[in-house]
């Protein structure tokens, strides 16, 4: 599983960081995500799903080789 961030529709909602704080952070200084773990572990699949769903800018994908959440 990879997860990547759109930094261009990325506005700083922080529901990712929120949703899975071990894989997204947010960055004040650029108010933007900052991705912690490009390959999260799969036990993370659920937190990194929900964080994926709920970003109100669809910023965020998912991408574990059979589907592409985002």
């Amino acid at each position: 599983m990879r997860v990547t961030a759109d930094l261009d529709l990325c506005q700083g909602h922080a529901v990712c960081a929120v949703e899975a704080p071990d894989v997204f952070a947010y960055d004040k200084d650029e108010d933007k995500v900052r991705i912690l773990d490009e390959r999260p572990a799969e036990f993370r699949r659920d937190a990194v799903r929900n964080a994926v769903k709920y970003c109100p800018t669809r910023a965020l994908s998912l991408d574990d080789g059979t589907e592409n959440t985002g």
